[in-house]
């Protein structure tokens, strides 16, 4: 946290994703998985931007991924 933003990251070490596959995760209906939509991760970008936030992804395969969601504190 800083006095500007909160930053949340989530982090896995998973199976990673492809450099190719990363350029497209946030594009609507792309999907790695049968019988995925393709829409959660397009989704969940469209949320936080509407809040004056950002989510960026980091992954190396084979070791995990990183998921950086950086939102604006407001206090009123």
């Amino acid at each position: 946290i800083s006095p500007e933003n909160l930053t949340l990251n989530l982090i896995d070490t998973g199976k990673g994703i492809s450099a190719e596959a990363l350029e497209k995760i946030f594009k609507p209906f792309y999907s790695t998985r049968p019988g995925g939509t393709g829409l959660g991760l397009p989704t969940t970008k469209k949320i936080i931007e509407a809040h004056g936030g950002t989510i960026e992804a980091q992954s190396e395969p084979g070791k995990g991924t990183k998921f950086s969601i950086r939102l604006p504190l407001k206090i009123s």
